[in-house]
């Protein structure tokens, strides 16, 4: 099984009309993947998820391009423009739930980046195993902006923008983990999370993708691994309310679904996440693989994201006997970059079940 690629050029207003044309069943099957997590899971009436998607379009407004890739793929999806808007701030939707009741919570994705001196071609590569709802419908989108002088080649959600994990044509990528903290609040109305993402992958350069991270608040946590060849890689811990990086450590960055230094930042993680000593350990365990295996090669990377040290809750993850279904969270897409070569890797399941495609700018 490989996932879908949509080709995408043009005004944003275009390229959303191409998004959902494109994936027009893929973006209905997820609005009610979606609505059906926030009644089981997130505890959260279907009227009352669109009322607070509805506080953030004049957010959404202010990030122009943005906006009318969402009405574009509106338009031609068929759906409602304000559920389109939910799957764009769902993060900030349900990370605020998992923030507030005691349920799972966001306790997978594993990310990593790996500098030119530990890799075996001496290449920049960076990605990760995106834990997420098995259901999700997913593609591929490689969007040529401003005819072709620029790309974006990333993996999204079915009608969310842009992409969440990927690279651009000038060697700079993106990888992400979802975070929790007892300040995180939808209600804020800041830039969301998909917005930023969005907005990384058509930065120009590396210090304008970080300052996207840390110079504005947030209404909800979260972890972005930004890289951009030849060998710079950093990885930002943003809390609502402020944000501090992290270098690569013998020439390795990897993060989960834990603050690294929580004091540092002032905010304390929810103290309900029962499965959340599962981020420690699989945080302990990619580092520990990647480091083994120096030199790296893609090879070597894609076989530590099939790693099955305390499986099922392991690196590849797998559903737990235990969870009921509304809280299954296994490895959906496994992502291996090489920003040097400006190659995507990207395995649709668990990378122990599913083969690796290759795309590439």
């Amino acid at each position: 099984m490989t996932l879908p690629v949509v080709e995408i050029d043009g005004e944003p207003f275009e390229q959303g009309r191409q998004h959902g044309m494109a994936l027009r069943g893929q973006i209905a099957h997820n609005l009610s993947v979606y609505y059906d997590r926030f009644e089981r899971e997130a505890q959260l009436p279907i009227d009352e998820v669109r009322r607070r998607a509805s506080q953030y379009v004049p957010v959404l407004q202010r990030s122009a391009d943005y906006f009318e890739v969402i009405r574009g793929i509106a338009e031609t999806s068929r759906q409602e423009l304000l559920d389109v808007v939910m799957l764009n701030i769902r993060y900030e939707l349900l990370y605020y739930q998992y923030s507030i009741i005691p349920v799972g919570g966001p306790d997978g994705c594993t990310s990593f980046a790996v500098l030119p001196g530990a890799s075996s071609n001496g290449h920049l590569l960076l990605g990760e195993n995106w834990d997420w709802i098995p259901s999700v419908a997913g593609a591929v989108v490689h969007t040529r902006y401003e005819g072709g002088s620029f790309e974006t080649l990333a993996f999204t959600e079915a009608g969310i923008v842009g992409g969440k994990i990927g690279l651009n044509s000038l060697g700079l990528g993106l990888a992400i983990n979802g975070l929790l903290s007892t300040e995180d609040d939808w209600a804020h109305l800041e830039k969301p999370f998909h917005v930023r993402c969005y907005e990384i992958l058509r930065s120009t350069s590396f210090d304008d993708a970080v300052r996207l991270v840390s110079a504005t608040p947030r209404s909800c946590s979260a972890n972005f691994v930004v890289a951009q060849a030849p060998d710079r890689a950093v990885d930002v811990e943003a809390a609502p309310g402020t944000s501090c990086s992290f270098g690569p450590a013998r020439g390795l960055l990897a993060h989960t679904n834990h603050f690294l230094e929580p004091e540092h930042l002032g905010v304390e993680e929810p103290p309900f996440a029962e499965r959340r000593p599962h981020s420690l350990t699989r945080l302990a365990r990619m580092r520990s693989v990647l480091d083994a295996r120096q030199p790296l090669s893609v090879a070597d990377v894609q076989a530590c994201l099939r790693d099955h040290d305390n499986f099922p809750d392991s690196v590849c993850r797998h559903v737990h006997p235990d969870d009921p279904p509304e809280e299954a969270c296994p490895t959906v897409v496994s992502a291996v970059m090489d920003l040097t070569e400006r190659t995507l890797w990207l395995a649709e399941g668990p990378p122990c079940e599913h083969a690796y495609a290759c795309y590439a700018l």
